[in-house]
């Protein structure tokens, strides 16, 4: 049973809402205009809100924008004989969960209403108050709720405890770091340091020397011995990001080092030994970097003995809201978790995050400082996200059509998006699936498990 609170103008309409609802059993409320829809909606706290877009003194449109901030949690539906897609879309966007146009069907209606408290069920589950499910963590701060992160978790556990070295690839963003720190934390090296070093934010003319350290009088102001990089992570892990930066003249010392474990410092006569496990990572493609001869093959194939790819946070769209969740739970500072709104969820699911995980944080950090009542509300967001999601006809339509949420399980409806989107773009490469796991930047063996009972096709 659920709390339901109904706004329209027409008393026939009030009449007929209030024997459908309470024969199954709903606590009813109702309202002849939206006035008295928002008194009752600052006193008491209902479910779910059917409302008619045309009333007067206030409108259906402003009710719900209303709504979306006194009572974020609510689910709205709303009722119109005026069914233009413009007034659809209209409230798709300010965060209603469906659209009914007079006159309706009484199973369909039903079927709505079942729909929109199902799914705000599973919001609350995911994301508000202290009902709150934590999103699911390996190694302490990754958060694997897609098929392909989980894949990337199991990879740790495998090859953390080997010697071996391992290649992280991957856009911008994405975690190569969290990935590294978890093989050093679950490896025999754990109790040693774990030593990263951005290698495009080195100068060239210093990389050498931070990595391998020099003795004095190597160059001018070259004043006392220095220890380098890989002398510090005696015992540990040296995490190389971005070693597709290090200069093709410094690569074969850089190789000689992974191969024989010695160096030799800048400036010095003699070799010592190193005990380093090395951990690289790239944002470009290193065999393309290989065939375009700016990068040896050697070291590409010294440091891929094993290599963990880290999916685009766009190809995984089960991880958005657990890792929003995740950023939300470490800002929190042990104040009240905050509700999110629906307008919010749509919008953060349909974006296509060029920045990768790094820019989901940075959203979440704008919407914590700038959220009021414990709300995270759609204003909340930075405006480009807004601006996205307000051009992009596809994510309004599936909102338009109940395809947010039609009783499914938050992970479920996900899975669903993204089988949709893998099918797309095997369409568009004209039925092939090798071109299209390339652009998806996926392996073969990965786009045929997503989508099974596409092998025999």
């Amino acid at each position: 049973m659920a709390k339901i609170l109904i706004a329209d103008d027409d008393p026939t309409i009030l009449s007929l809402l209030n024997k459908i609802l309470l024969s199954k059993r709903h606590d009813v409320q109702l309202a002849e205009h939206g006035g008295v829809a928002e008194k009752l909606l600052k006193s008491e706290q209902f479910d779910l809100l059917i409302s008619d877009i045309k009333m007067e003194p206030v409108d259906g449109m402003q009710l719900l924008k209303n709504t979306r901030k006194l009572r974020p949690h609510v689910g709205v539906i709303m009722l119109t004989a005026y069914a233009t897609v413009s007034t659809a879309v209209e409230a798709m966007k300010e965060g209603a969960f469906d659209y009914i146009p007079k006159p309706f069907k009484i199973d369909e209606l039903l079927e709505t209403v079942k729909r929109a408290l199902d799914y705000q069920k599973s919001i609350a589950e995911q994301i508000s108050g202290s009902s709150h499910i934590e999103a699911k963590k390996y190694f302490g701060n990754i958060v694997a709720e897609s098929d392909g992160m989980v894949n990337v978790c199991e990879m740790i556990k495998r090859v953390a405890p080997t010697k071996t070295t391992i290649m992280i690839t991957g856009d911008s963003g994405t975690g190569k770091e969290l990935v590294a720190e978890a093989l050093h934390s679950f490896s025999a090296r754990s109790e040693g340091p774990f030593i990263p070093v951005n290698c495009a934010a080195l100068p060239e003319t210093l990389i050498e020397s931070e990595l391998f350290g020099h003795v004095k009088g190597a160059f001018t102001g070259a004043n006392t011995n220095k220890e380098g990089l890989f002398e510090a992570s005696q015992g540990g892990t040296l995490f190389l990001d971005e070693i597709n930066s290090i200069p093709h003249p410094l690569q074969s010392k850089l190789l000689r080092a992974i191969q024989n474990k010695k160096i030799r410092k800048v400036g010095g006569t003699d070799e010592f030994a190193v005990d380093v496990r090395i951990v690289a990572a790239s944002n470009q493609n290193l065999e393309m970097l290989v065939k375009e001869g700016t990068f040896r093959e050697d070291l590409f194939y010294r440091l891929s003995v094993i290599t963990i790819d880290i999916p685009p946070l766009k190809q995984r769209p089960e991880d958005i809201l657990p890792l929003a969740q995740h950023f939300i739970s470490q800002e929190m500072e042990g104040s009240e978790f905050p509700v999110m709104d629906n307008a919010v969820l749509a919008i953060l699911q349909n974006y296509v995050w060029p920045g990768n995980v790094r820019e989901l944080q940075n959203v979440i950090q704008h919407c914590m400082t700038f959220m009021r009542d414990g709300k995270i509300s759609k204003e909340t967001l930075p405006s480009k996200l807004i601006v996205s999601y307000e051009e992009n006809p596809g994510a309004q339509n599936a909102a338009l059509t109940g395809e947010f949420g039609k009783g499914k399980s938050l992970k479920a409806f996900l899975r669903a998006k993204e089988k949709e989107y893998l099918k797309n773009v095997i369409n568009t490469m004209g039925g092939d699936k090798v071109k299209a796991a390339q652009e998806l930047d996926i392996s073969l063996a990965t786009l045929y498990r997503k989508l099974p009972e596409e092998k025999g096709s």
